[in-house]
């Protein structure tokens, strides 16, 4: 998914406007494996994936927890730190070698003090990936673990085959016995 293609998604931008975000989109090329975003450290920039995929985890008891999963044209932020200018609190990792547009994070805010439809782009990133925390926290308290199954499927199902077992058991709560049963009847 190009750089474009992910700007006008998260809010239609004009001319100038374009002109003005665009160039902060920078490529880099991301190892399998490689975090991102790391727990308690402030993250300098935001990610949109372009090809690849990601995962998102904390650490709970030395035990890693997958809070969810990112696909092209998906932001990768610590909201902490790009809201706050804190440390985050979450993990992001590449789970395959990704393709990424990489924007810095202070370019962006001086942007937002340049441009009010930048601004209005800035505002409605950040509600989309405030959406994404409260839509997981909604599947985790009133969603069966299939039925998030059956979401993920839909979510990304040419790459879901190249998810590892063990993630998506994490992601959904379960052991991986549970999830082959899952996978067994759908």
């Amino acid at each position: 998914m190009d750089a474009l293609t992910i700007i006008q998604h998260f809010f239609p931008l004009q001319g100038k406007d374009i002109d003005l975000l665009y160039p902060l989109f920078e490529e880099v090329v991301v190892p399998k494996s490689t975090n991102v975003i790391e727990v308690d450290r402030h993250s300098h920039y935001l990610y949109f994936i372009k090809e690849g995929s990601c995962r998102i985890f904390y650490y709970k008891e030395e035990k890693e927890v997958i809070l969810d999963f990112a696909f092209p044209g998906d932001a990768l932020m610590s909201l902490n730190s790009y809201v706050h200018g804190k440390a985050g609190y979450e993990n992001i990792q590449t789970m395959e070698d990704a393709v990424l547009y990489r924007v810095k994070a202070n370019a962006l805010q001086q942007l937002f003090h340049e441009s009010l439809g930048i601004a209005n782009w800035g505002r409605k990133l950040a509600e989309v990936e405030t959406l994404k925390i409260e839509y997981r926290l909604m599947s985790k308290l009133f969603k069966t673990a299939a039925e998030s199954y059956k979401e993920l499927l839909e979510r990304a199902p040419a790459l879901i085959h190249h998810i590892k077992l063990g993630f998506i058991a994490s992601y959904l709560g379960i052991s991986q016995v549970t999830l082959s049963r899952i996978r067994a009847k759908i």
